[in-house]
């Protein structure tokens, strides 16, 4: 259950904010410097950028390598109760995020991929300490929940990642239930991110051949809280032959593509929990195919979205009406980061991208200026994956989760999350 204290809704300050924790996180950090350079990478930004931070050192006794002067702690393991809370933490930790609350605090909301699935969440103090933990998404409702979005109006989007999976709608905050979102499509859901100026729903689908889809609100109610019940499903098209699109040649996929939207014309072909029309994906046959959906998050007028099957970051210009290719491994002969999964992006348009592979597993920031800054490395849990990326929004600490833990043998066994903290902005 949640805590007696009642934590209610603070207003989005900054229209550029993708959520209140963000914006937070911008404002504790104020004074910080960024990058500067020459802007090849991300769109940059006008908050702050991660810290110079040192060289890995060995592995603690987590198996995390961390620079000099970060300390990693498992706040949750799954099957146990957590600290300080009546909450039995989930196995597979999946996709989370944090939201700051009025004493100081913050909410770090996390989702279980596995069945049945759901979504938990765990309260802080300002000191960093965790003092509830509570559900926000019953697994009797939901299955495969994989990762999700902020919104700006404080709400956490939990994708389904399954073909007759739907996005929910959760109240971090634990006092409103959540709710169905069908509207914005039924397909294998991985995450969601929402662009401030409009309230569109940017959605990345993990297929092979999965789309890239926006949600248009037909009432957007821009500054508030938009009807998600109620719009259009649309689908990119990269107006640019599969051929190109698919060279691993910086100099041809970083520039930017023009691309269109188009109407996807059933966005739920489903009846009494069987599939039965087309699959959303094949509707258009015209829509460009995305290897793998993954991480999505909004920064700066851009939305960043990872493509696993091809080992891709993309930026789509809203305005612009363009989709470039940000990072590629092929572009490396000896990469840092060979595997994309989970992204967050800093104020300073610093792009943390997590992996999900076999064997040593990394963190990996994108500057602004395309320079890789090694954040952590995690060892000896090579049957598990990293997710849910997430920092504080004093800038102070870190969260991440092993999905499966060390030696957990396989999905719904294990799972660890980890608080690390440290001076990750200076």
């Amino acid at each position: 259950m949640p805590s007696s204290l009642p934590l209610s809704r603070r207003r989005v300050l900054q229209g550029t904010a993708a959520g209140l924790s963000y914006v937070a996180l911008g404002q504790a950090l104020t004074g910080c410097g960024s990058d500067g350079g020459m802007d090849t990478g991300t769109g940059g930004g006008d908050g702050p950028s991660l810290a110079r931070l040192g060289p890995l050192q060995a592995p603690d006794g987590n198996g995390l390598m961390l620079p000099e002067g970060f300390t990693a702690t498992a706040i949750a393991e799954a099957n146990r109760l957590v600290p300080n809370t009546n909450l039995l933490w989930h196995t597979d930790p999946d996709g989370g995020a944090t939201y700051a609350t009025e004493d100081g605090g913050w909410v770090y909301v996390c989702n279980r991929e596995f069945l049945p699935g759901g979504v938990n969440a765990l309260r802080f103090n300002a000191a960093g300490e965790i003092v509830d933990g509570y559900n926000i998404l019953s697994g009797a409702r939901s299955r495969i929940n994989c990762a999700g979005g902020i919104t700006p109006w404080n709400t956490w989007l939990s994708g389904e990642e399954y073909g007759l999976g739907n996005i929910w709608e959760c109240d971090p905050f634990g006092q409103e239930s959540a709710t169905r979102l069908r509207a914005l499509g039924t397909f294998s859901h991985e995450a969601a991110a929402v662009d401030p100026a409009t309230n569109i729903v940017y959605e990345t689908e993990d297929e092979g051949d999965g789309r890239f889809y926006r949600f248009v609100p037909d009432t957007p109610n821009v500054g508030g809280r938009p009807d998600l019940t109620i719009g259009r499903l649309q689908v990119m098209q990269v107006l640019i032959d599969a051929e190109t699109l698919d060279s691993d040649d910086r100099a041809v996929t970083s520039v930017p593509f023009a691309v269109e939207w188009l109407d996807v014309p059933n966005p739920n072909p489903v009846l009494g929990g069987v599939l039965t029309g087309t699959a959303t994906r094949l509707q258009v046959p015209e829509s460009t195919a995305f290897d793998g959906g993954e991480g999505i998050w909004y920064h700066n007028g851009q939305i960043y979205f990872a493509t696993k099957g091809d080992r891709r970051i993309w930026a789509h210009d809203i305005a612009d009406g363009t989709v470039r290719v940000i990072y590629d491994d092929n572009w490396f002969e000896d990469p840092i980061l060979d595997s994309v999964d989970n992204i967050v992006v800093t104020p300073g348009g610093d792009v943390v991208v997590v992996e999900d592979k076999s064997g040593e597993q990394d963190v990996v920031a994108i500057r602004p200026n395309g320079e890789l800054v090694h954040l952590l490395r995690l060892t000896g849990h090579e049957a598990s994956e990293l997710t849910g990326p997430a920092f504080s929004p004093d800038g102070r600490h870190f969260f991440v989760n092993s999905q499966r833990g060390p030696n957990a043998g396989g999905p719904g066994l294990g799972g660890v999350t980890f608080q690390i903290s440290g001076p990750w902005f200076g």
